[in-house]
């Protein structure tokens, strides 16, 4: 498997800003995709963003204009800037990638093990 971690979780306030990172490491030969899911309390889990190798952004509707996903292909990272969060924002985010794994060993789908985001006052 391909270990993929993500960072940058806690505690913020309605109206405030988290940025969120993820990197994918080993041995990849390329990366498809990089997406971002969460799942909130009582609630299954959701896309949020998610971003190609050709260039194409996905955000679910909830978060269009408040949420920009990008992408630094040279260290295999994506990151999720969150603005204008509220309180519905919160969930354990999850990072998952798509990708092929160097030495023909085939294609790969890792998911990190969650970062918790709570939005409350």
């Amino acid at each position: 498997q391909v270990p993929v971690m993500e960072s940058g979780g806690g505690l913020v306030q309605p109206g405030g800003s988290l940025r969120l990172s993820c990197t994918a490491s080993g041995s990849i030969a390329s990366i498809s995709s990089m997406g971002w899911h969460r799942q909130g309390p009582g609630k299954e889990r959701e896309l949020v963003a998610i971003t190609t190798s050709g260039g194409v952004t996905t955000y679910r509707d909830s978060v269009k204009g408040r949420f920009t996903i990008s992408r630094d292909n040279v260290k295999n990272t994506v990151y999720l800037q969150m603005n204008s969060l509220k309180p519905e924002d919160t969930a354990v985010y999850y990072c998952c990638v798509v990708g092929l794994r160097s030495f023909g060993r085939g294609s790969f789908t890792s998911c990190g093990q969650g970062t918790q985001v709570t939005v409350s006052s």
